[in-house]
């Protein structure tokens, strides 16, 4: 079993932590620590999916993510003007000098080529073109297509389904992170960001109906929040 754990506040409390550590691959995303919330989280992290904009939140902390487990994997996501070896920008330059300071590390980074392939999924899933419609694609989105690819059943903890923000009446309100306790409200960030027209916006909403039609054909299922993920 495979476990996937997003940064969602909704695993406060779940004492899920033994759980999560029993799987077999434990996926963490960005800089969610695990340090103080071990009975909810976990400990274990055998992959962290890093976006280029969580980079040096990171790496600054080194005790938690870089040292913090042996034999652990870091895939560094992002456009290739950030992170790929034609950019030699300081992005690159840092995640190259990951890779030779913490042996206890495999380090990868996604090719221009992958990135592609990401962006040409989404278009084929939602009709949409990502860079016409304005859309980012998330860390969440990155890191459920590269499950898919090396996992045989998949459990999600913290997401909540695509209609979840649209019930009434409304849930009540829950930080974004659960590291962040008086952080933004996560329903009002998946909705700014859905109908968001102006500038780049990631779809929140939009990938978790594509993870809804998913689950079934993966092998995916969703905990705390218990849920039958459903397009409804």
């Amino acid at each position: 079993s495979q476990s996937i754990k997003p940064s969602s506040s909704h695993v406060l409390g779940s004492g899920a932590g033994a759980e999560i550590d029993r799987a077999e691959c434990v996926i963490r995303m960005n800089d969610a620590p695990t340090t103080g919330y071990e009975a909810d989280v976990g400990n274990r992290t055998s992959l962290r999916v890093v976006a280029h904009s969580s980079v040096f939140r990171v790496v600054r902390r080194p005790t938690e993510f870089l040292n913090h487990s042996n034999n652990m994997a870091i895939i560094f996501w992002g456009p290739p003007t950030k992170i790929g070896r034609e950019a030699k920008g300081t992005l690159y330059r840092l995640i190259q000098r990951v890779s030779m300071t913490y042996s206890n590390l495999s380090i990868f980074t996604i090719t221009p080529g992958k990135m592609r392939k990401f962006d040409s999924l989404f278009q084929k899933e939602t009709g949409r073109d990502r860079e016409k419609s304005r859309s980012w694609l998330s860390t969440g989105w990155f890191t459920m297509v590269i499950a898919i690819e090396i996992c045989d059943n998949i459990k999600v903890y913290g997401m909540v389904p695509p209609n979840y923000c649209g019930r009434r009446p409304q849930p009540k309100r829950m930080p974004y992170h659960y590291y962040k306790p008086r952080g933004a409200d996560e329903c009002a960030i998946y909705l700014q960001n859905e109908r968001g027209r102006r500038g780049n916006h990631h779809r929140f909403i939009t990938e978790k109906q594509v993870f809804a039609r998913w689950a079934k054909s993966y092998n995916i299922t969703f905990s705390h929040p218990f849920c039958i993920f459903s397009n409804n």
